[in-house]
């Protein structure tokens, strides 16, 4: 509808250019058609005239008046307001309101869903935690995110590749081989040859023992085994790293995550990425020496100081991988390329992209977007939940799976905006109460299913057809405001693909169950009258699908009993 009354609203403004109450050659202003926050005042507003008053030296409710007047008739529209300074309000028809509920019922599944993406290639970057413990809760909400939205791209249309990158480098994977190799010659955390930076969980004895043991984890297709020397680090740090990646892969498959594409920093070295892209670089003339060292001149980019590259002692510094990887995105034809992180990596940003316009290789600017998500507090009868025994140092996103059920915690780590601080209360996430959002939204669903199978034990009929067929009544608050929140379902699709802002859709999805258990508490379903029985159960099956649709998207159960 809002595309159709912009429609209207330019053949409205043509008209007025052609009467002479605007100049001929007066460009279209770039007007809004939006839904009013406040309801009363119609379905739909626009500033058009407001905009238009100046250039065509006229009081914007007089403009307003010749704006309405010049619309052409529309069967869709009931009614025309002028309100405040020069808004104007629609109100819809009952036909424009009918046909959006079969439309509902036609389309199903794909409601919703648009093509303004046209198949083109976006590449999602999420979790990619470093392969050296459990996933924490901070990892749960960035899979969550990461993985809504991909969902979110691909029902705008974008062919989408899930990614996830694997630190499997440097210090901290070093680190990790220590640990193992300490615990694989009987050290414990307290001993007094335990490494310094050394990981102190319980898990690292589980490691430990496995390799010892000779065990094998397979990895992406490939085995890794442990042979069993306490002395050969090489082994164990294969070894460590293949474990705990499957381990990763364990927790992220009981949260519904999956990728497409496993990238390992360690094969941009082994491939010669790193000094391919380091020579790219200085070709380029974007480079200089100082103090032993090699440096990038980002400033020319945007960024606050020039930044190191190559250290004195010939290591490279962090961003320099990045670079290189964000480069292979490009070169592998993603379109857009979109990665979430914490908040942390906040400073690292612009050195990554200032390393990507200095290899003058086409990149647009602004080019790869990021999505930065802030820390979670686990809360349990009003005290935060800090530690995990097996991690040693911090809660595990397995022990909030176990606890809280993969639905609820999925949609608490999901359910405000990324760059919010978010308060993961698990008292409440357990509970079945209509306090519980995602309890109240999936109790909606199968309230629905449930009516359906009432129709059947009472040996009633029920003919969808002849429920579409039935005058919808706009009038009704109730009914009015469900049919409301049915039509903004494609909209909300829509602006979370554009925003890269998942937890759209899980606000939307409470209001819509809120607004049909309004809608039941004011009507009886199961009534005698089979025409009457039939359109209010032809509603609320479209409820059913959207809402099923809304909950596919957060990869969230729409369950048929609860």
């Amino acid at each position: 509808m809002k595309s159709q009354l912009r429609a209207l609203i330019a053949q409205g403004i043509d008209a007025l250019r052609a009467a002479g109450t605007l100049p001929a050659d007066l460009a279209v202003p770039d007007f809004v058609v939006e839904r009013p926050k406040d309801r009363s005042h119609g379905d739909f507003s626009t500033n058009a005239a407001m905009l238009l008053a100046r250039p065509a030296r006229s009081n914007p409710r007089a403009l307003a008046q010749a704006l309405v007047d010049a619309l052409p008739a529309s069967g869709d529209i009931a009614a025309v307001e002028i309100a405040g300074p020069g808004f104007l309000n629609f109100r819809l028809a009952a036909d424009a309101w009918q046909r959006q509920l079969r439309a509902v019922h036609a389309q199903g599944a794909t409601f919703g869903r648009n093509d303004s993406g046209h198949g083109r290639t976006a590449g999602v970057e999420y979790v990619s935690a470093n392969p050296t413990g459990p996933l924490h809760v901070g990892h749960g909400r960035a899979a969550v995110i990461g993985d809504c939205i991909a969902r979110v791209l691909d029902a705008n249309g974008w062919a989408v590749k899930r990614e996830f990158y694997y630190n499997d480098a440097g210090v901290q994977i070093e680190n990790l081989a220590r640990s193992v190799q300490a615990r694989a010659k009987g050290l414990t955390p307290d001993d007094a040859g335990w490494p310094e930076d050394g990981y102190r969980g319980d898990y690292i004895a589980d490691v430990a023992r496995a390799f010892l043991d000779r065990a094998s984890v397979e990895v992406e297709g490939q085995v890794v085994s442990g042979n069993g020397d306490a002395d050969d680090l090489d082994a164990i740090r294969r070894f460590a790293v293949a474990w705990l990646r499957n381990e990763q892969n364990g927790d992220l498959a009981a949260f519904g995550v999956s990728f497409d594409v496993y990238f390992l920093e360690s094969s941009l070295y082994a491939d010669g990425k790193v000094e391919e892209t380091v020579r790219e670089l200085v070709a380029h003339g974007h480079t200089y020496e100082d103090g032993g060292a090699l440096w990038l001149r980002t400033t020319d980019f945007g960024d606050d100081k020039d930044r190191v590259m190559r250290k004195s002692d010939g290591t490279y510094t962090y961003f320099v991988p990045d670079v290189a990887y964000h480069l292979s995105k490009w070169q592998r034809g993603y379109q857009r390329a979109i990665t979430e992180l914490g908040a942390d990596h906040h400073g690292s940003l612009a050195r990554v992209k200032a390393g990507l316009q200095a290899l003058d290789a086409g990149i647009p600017h602004g080019w790869p977007e990021y999505v930065l998500h802030q820390m979670v507090t686990v809360m349990r009868g009003g005290e935060e939940v800090k530690l995990s025994k097996r991690a040693g140092s911090y809660l595990t996103l397995r022990d909030l799976i176990d606890e809280a059920g993969r639905d609820a915690t999925r949609w608490f780590l999901l359910a405000r905006k990324p760059d919010s601080q978010l308060v993961f209360d698990i008292d409440l996430a357990r509970s079945q109460s209509l306090d519980n959002p995602v309890y109240y939204v999936q109790l909606s669903h199968a309230r629905i299913c449930g009516l359906l199978r009432q129709v059947e034990e009472r040996g009633l009929a029920f003919d969808l057809d002849n429920g579409l067929a039935q005058p919808l009544d706009p009038g009704d608050a109730a009914c009015h405001g469900l049919l409301t929140d049915l039509a903004r379902w494609p909209e909300v699709v829509a602006a979370a693909g554009e925003q890269l802002e998942p937890h759209l859709v899980t606000t939307y999805l409470l209001e819509l169950a809120q607004a049909f258990q309004t809608y039941y508490n004011d009507h009886q379903f199961l009534v005698d009258d089979a025409s009457v029985r039939d359109a209010r159960l032809a509603l609320a099956l479209a409820v059913r699908q959207v809402l099923a649709n809304g909950l596919d998207l957060v990869g969230v159960h729409a369950p048929e009993k609860m």
